[in-house]
């Protein structure tokens, strides 16, 4: 398959059971998705450790040189765990405004904007309207019991598992691509 890159970028080949990130679009696609997700607050470790959202109903937005980003629906979302947070919005070119939440951990400990929204999504996003993703460098996330790793850069929320191979923008030398 021939892959549209920046010079000087060699995607990693997909072994079976792999998807590479280089042959996601872009524009990104919305892919719905039954896998089992988990986002908890607290580790293993801590004994007060929460769920925040345990769900098989989420989206995955698949965008070229990125990870996937989950969006999971508020209504499988603890409501005592999301509070407004009071981080600026930012404007994604695709989907429009997010929205950032704080996450409520054990013991009232608040981690600041680590979940994000579309309230209003642009109309080919729509279907992720109020859905909410996390930042799994400030929570634990999983997918399919497997710990989610996070896409470097602090910027980006992606979701890297071992299904999915790079590189990934967010890492070094790959502000421009």
């Amino acid at each position: 398959m021939v892959r549209s890159r920046p010079r000087g970028v060699t995607p990693i080949e997909p072994a079976p059971g792999q998807e590479s990130a280089w042959d996601y679009p872009r524009p990104p696609a919305l892919v719905p998705s039954t896998r089992h997700v988990v986002v908890t607050v607290g580790g293993p470790a801590d004994e007060r450790a929460a769920v925040v959202v345990d769900t098989t109903g989420a989206y995955r937005v698949l965008e070229t040189s990125h990870p996937p980003s989950w969006y999971l629906p508020r209504a499988d979302v603890r409501p005592d765990t999301l509070v407004p947070s009071r981080h600026r919005s930012t404007i994604c070119e695709w989907k429009g405004a997010a929205t950032y939440w704080d996450v409520v951990g054990p013991g009232g400990v608040l981690i600041e904007a680590a979940a994000w929204s579309y309230e209003r999504p642009t109309a080919r996003f729509e279907p992720i309207r109020g859905y909410v993703s996390f930042m799994p460098s400030m929570v634990t996330c999983t997918v399919d019991g497997q710990r989610v790793r996070p896409q470097a850069g602090g910027f980006y929320g992606g979701w890297i598992t071992d299904d999915v191979v790079g590189p990934f923008k967010g890492e070094p030398g790959t502000w421009g691509w």
